[in-house]
């Protein structure tokens, strides 16, 4: 068989690739992947859009993922594979290349397809049957795509792992100009900054976050209008994220509500750093891990929920280091890059 990933984003994997072996930054897990399949990679571009690729997009998904979905069917018989790493792109190249009478087999992962505009476009470009696997990674979307696509269940499959780099975020020694005890967040997806600075505005701590997300911008209900003196945002490069994980005494990520695992991404960092975490209450891993006391679950835009779990912490470190401890344990077992590029092999090499 032949594979081929298509990606939602452009980005410069060799780059990427050459800093992950010097240490500079975290792996790219569908470059590592693609090594192992010997698999050809397809990225958006912006050139060669044409009109009715602006008409699609209205639906679901940009110009340029139509423009792609367009380019790509004559490439593709029966003999192969093709992943898409988001329903941006999944709809186009299942609409596009499913109608070919000997079809590549298609996998797509769903990452969020509950709004007007995702449900819509599954009704208006049905790809029930031109998806020969649907992956999500919450039981909840699984649920919602079986009974909105009426899937039998051989072709949802729920995609737990995480492509945490645990060879990039690890344990480590704090900065030696650490004053006092530090909170540290990071992201953009669905945050709720404006708890963390009311739940934090009168402690001795300092707040810092990395406020950049590869998936989300922010909004004007992620921060504060001022920002407490105690608490500072700004864009942190790779290294300089992993030693705000490892200066960190508690890494509080708190969120919006939301139906499609917002904060994990940062989560898994924290804890492969082996840093005690707080994060907002959501259904699946996030929940799967506060249930196992992994981390410190508290309740959506409760302000006295979240200072009493960060004073608990701060005044019980035997307590914080105990469930850091855990967490690490977990990632090096199963929540890592490693288990995330297995697995993802396996599906690809067996998409029924």
């Amino acid at each position: 068989m032949n594979y081929h990933i298509v990606l939602s984003r452009a980005f410069d994997l060799e780059s990427i690739a050459h800093d992950a072996k010097l240490g500079k930054s975290p792996c790219h897990v569908m470059w590592e992947a693609s090594q192992i399949l010997n698999a050809s990679i397809h990225m958006p571009k912006l050139d060669d859009i044409q009109p009715f690729d602006r008409v699609r997009s209205r639906f679901i998904g940009n110009p340029e993922h139509w423009a792609l979905a367009r380019n790509l069917p004559p490439q593709l018989t029966e003999n192969d594979v093709v992943f898409c790493t988001g329903e941006d792109v999944g709809i186009p190249i299942a609409k596009l290349c499913g109608t070919k009478r000997k079809r590549p087999k298609i996998i797509v992962l769903i990452h969020n397809i509950y709004r007007l505009r995702g449900r819509l476009a599954l009704k208006l470009f049905p790809i029930s049957h031109k998806v020969d696997l649907f992956l999500t990674y919450t039981p909840s979307l699984s649920e919602f795509l079986r009974e909105y696509l009426h899937l039998p269940e051989n072709r949802i499959c729920l995609f737990t792992e995480q492509p945490t780099d645990i060879t990039f975020f690890t344990p480590g020694s704090p900065s030696l100009n650490k004053k006092r005890s530090l909170i540290a967040s990071a992201g953009l997806e669905k945050r709720d900054y404006r708890t963390l600075a009311a739940a934090t505005q009168d402690l001795d701590v300092d707040v810092k976050i990395c406020a950049v997300s590869p998936n989300a911008k922010a909004n004007n209900q992620a921060f504060p209008p001022v920002l407490p003196s105690n608490m500072s945002c700004r864009h942190y490069e790779w290294l300089e994220l992993v030693q705000l994980y490892r200066d960190a005494n508690i890494v509080v990520i708190p969120l919006f509500k939301n139906n499609y695992q917002a904060g994990l991404s940062a989560m898994f960092e924290a804890i492969a750093c082996r840093r005690a975490v707080i994060i907002t209450k959501s259904p699946g891993i996030i929940q799967d891990c506060i249930e196992a006391g992994i981390v410190t679950g508290v309740s959506e835009g409760n302000i006295e929920d979240l200072h009493r779990a960060i004073i608990h912490l701060l005044e019980n470190p035997d307590k914080a280091d105990w469930q850091a401890q855990r967490g690490y344990e977990l990632v090096m077992q199963k929540y890592n890059h490693q288990k995330y590029i297995e697995t993802f092999v396996n599906y690809m090499r067996s998409p029924n």
